[in-house]
């Protein structure tokens, strides 16, 4: 499914609610209930998912390059952040040089330049740094897993190297953030400190008040360098609300202003109670991640992907969100321009699947049965316990599937999708239900190349296959637009056969 989101102009992204009357305008504190089950970590590099990002992440601090959340009605693209631009080295097409934003200070008075980016690499990606942070680490190696090394040219310029030649590597830098060496100085080189106290960054809000597995509240910096992005409230204050019927209590009761992901069917009353409901549609996926590599695993037969695919009924699920998602038939939306001419176009047709089914060796006699892992709730995630339920009861009456769920908290779904395919943390799961940010194509590296397979990376499947390694290389080491999109359509018709 492609889950439509709304996009405001401090960068958090919601498919959202608020009462017309908002108490917003009269407070100046817009209050949002988040999907998550506890507030993501506030050290500059936050867990939770994409939620962690959107809400403790993005606003706070920033990358080097930004996403470009201007526009509503098309997917973002990027622009520049912390550097004003950035290039290829014109002698080695696996370095990239970046010049910095002068006149950037950190939300304590730090300087931001090329030291400060350093600092921040050398916290994320060298364990031998004094400032390492292990749980940072883990949520940026998956994140941006090509960076092998990085210099200081002056002290506004830096260069990135990485592991092979890149041309998306743009599109992983937004997700490295930066935080102020000073406060982790300050507060006893320690980042347990650092986390109950909130870090700084140099984003449109900063942290001022943190309540463990209660709440956040960022105040508005009125000193951010973006006059375009400066924040229209004076403070946000973020609860995390995991339950759906929950989040919909708190906003009728007037304890928040804005909640994530509705329950669909209190939409109709909401609508007529004079409750806003933004959607926006995006590339967002919700899919099932198959472990492919695990031993005696039946979705390592392409028959029985292909034939699952058939097999499930992508309208229902809409009707059953009540119109927020859309069906989805790739890793992207149809009319996108690298969606290309895949030879599977996906529909409803119980018959074709349970012919490929058969041709795999399932039916009637032998019919195919297989764990999924889920979560509660989580970033992205929508609604993921009755949406499971529904295609498992789909599958067991369109094609005789039969699915075990196996609800877990969200970030302990995260943490089985760097699992080992045989991983006891898996729980012999054969799928698991994490939702993708976006679909770009430095996101397909991340989840489909083989280079990027688990443990270290996030191609939970391992899946390893040639003609699409040999289109993601092509369009890797590309420098025109063309080339790029040509053999990104080509690696997209491939993942989705």
């Amino acid at each position: 499914m492609d889950l439509r989101r709304f996009s405001i102009a401090v960068a958090l992204a919601a498919a959202s609610l608020t009462p017309l009357a908002s108490a917003v305008a009269q407070e100046k504190t817009l209050r949002i209930a988040m999907t998550a089950s506890d507030i993501p970590t506030t050290t500059g590099m936050p867990n939770n998912g994409f939620e962690g990002m959107r809400f403790l992440g993005f606003p706070i601090f920033e990358g080097l390059i930004l996403f470009d959340l201007t526009k509503s009605d098309q997917v973002a693209g990027l622009r520049p952040g912390l550097a004003e631009s950035w290039k290829q080295a014109a002698d080695d097409k696996k370095t990239w040089i970046f010049t910095l934003r002068k006149g950037v200070k950190f939300h304590d008075g730090t300087d931001f330049n090329a030291d400060a980016v350093i600092w921040n690499l050398e916290r994320i990606f060298n364990k031998d740094s004094a400032q390492f942070e292990a749980a940072a680490t883990g949520i940026m190696r998956s994140r941006v897993p090509i960076l092998a090394s990085w210099k200081k040219v002056d002290d506004y310029t830096v260069a990135l190297t990485t592991t092979q030649v890149a041309s998306y590597f743009p599109w992983m830098v937004p997700y490295i953030l930066n935080a102020s060496p000073t406060q982790w100085d300050k507060l006893g080189k320690d980042w347990g400190k650092v986390g109950a106290a909130g870090a700084a960054g140099t984003g449109p809000f900063k942290i001022s008040k943190v309540v463990p597995r209660q709440s956040v509240t960022l105040a508005r910096n009125d000193e951010y360098w973006d006059p375009a992005r400066k924040p229209k409230v004076d403070a946000v204050m973020l609860l995390p609300i995991p339950e759906a019927n929950t989040r919909l209590a708190a906003l009728r009761s007037g304890r928040v202003d804005w909640i994530e992901v509705p329950p669909p069917d209190g939409i109709p009353s909401l609508k007529q109670a004079g409750y806003v409901i933004s959607t926006n549609s995006y590339p967002h996926v919700w899919p099932w991640f198959y472990n492919m590599a695990a031993k005696n695993s039946p979705v390592a037969d392409i028959r029985v992907r292909q034939g699952l695919n058939y097999c499930i009924d992508r309208n229902a699920i809409v009707s059953l969100l009540n119109g927020t998602a859309e069906p989805s038939v790739g890793w992207l939306k149809p009319n996108d321009p690298a969606f290309g001419n895949p030879q599977n176009r996906y529909t409803f047709d119980p018959a074709k699947g349970k012919k490929l089914l058969a041709e795999a060796g399932y039916g009637p006699g032998k019919p195919l049965s297989f764990k999924v892992m889920i979560s509660t709730s989580g970033s992205g995630q929508m609604l993921p316990l009755p949406m499971n339920e529904a295609l498992q009861e789909n599958l067991k009456q369109a094609c005789g599937v039969d699915i075990q769920v196996d609800a877990v908290e969200w970030q302990v779904l995260l943490n089985a999708g760097r699992a080992v395919p045989d991983s006891p943390a898996l729980n012999g799961a054969m799928a698991l239900n994490v939702s993708s940010p976006s679909s770009d194509v430095g996101m397909m590296f991340r989840y489909f190349a083989a280079a990027n397979s688990s443990p270290t990376g996030s191609n939970f499947q391992q899946w390893n296959d040639e003609k699409f390694e040999v289109a993601l290389k092509t369009l890797a080491e590309a420098t025109d637009d063309a080339t790029i999109l040509k053999y990104f359509k080509e690696a997209h018709e491939r993942l989705v056969d």
